[in-house]
């Protein structure tokens, strides 16, 4: 077996939920927060080698550095998330890596065996792709593209959970 890849720190652990809302209630009761919520985007993807165009609504929240995202799946088109959901229920789902040179770790990756199963398939957007490690730890790994963007949202998320005094906890990003 090739060895796993070196993909540097886990920057963000995620969990696929059937009610975004509860989920998000539960997090705030936990003290993790504020949450930024993005709702009903449309995301098209490569689910196992074919295209797929799903609705999903996601939220992000730091605790210390690491990033939390919530992700819920709007119909029931099928994608990494409805399997998910359909195999295990709600729950976590996935660590993220979001690497300096991304094609650099997607090969390393495929290099290592892992099938992608998941991955952006827009034009000129954020790339991803989510694999399956072979190790049980997480069900995939994604791997994000490390842009300016990228960057500036992950910066603004770390900054608003520092010292939150919890007001606001859900703000609306669209």
């Amino acid at each position: 077996m090739p060895p796993s890849p070196s993909l540097g720190p886990i920057r963000q652990v995620g969990y696929v939920v059937d009610d975004l809302d509860a989920a998000l209630a539960n997090w705030v009761e936990l003290g993790v927060g504020p949450w930024f919520v993005l709702r009903r985007i449309a995301q098209q993807a490569d689910y196992r080698g074919d295209p797929r165009d799903v609705t999903i609504s996601i939220a992000l929240a730091n605790s210390g550095e690491l990033q939390l995202e919530l992700i819920q799946q709007h119909g029931e088109t099928p994608s990494i998330y409805t399997e998910f959901l359909d195999d295990r229920g709600a729950g976590f789902h996935q660590f993220a890596y979001w690497p300096d040179d991304f094609d650099a770790a997607l090969g390393a990756v495929r290099d290592a065996g892992w099938p992608v199963v998941w991955s952006s398939a827009e034009e000129g957007g954020v790339r991803y792709a989510y694999a399956e490690p072979p190790a049980g730890v997480a069900t995939v790994v994604e791997l994000m593209e490390f842009t300016e963007v990228t960057e500036g949202l992950a910066k603004f998320v770390r900054e608003a959970a520092d010292g939150w005094d919890g007001s606001e906890p859900i703000r609306p990003l669209n």
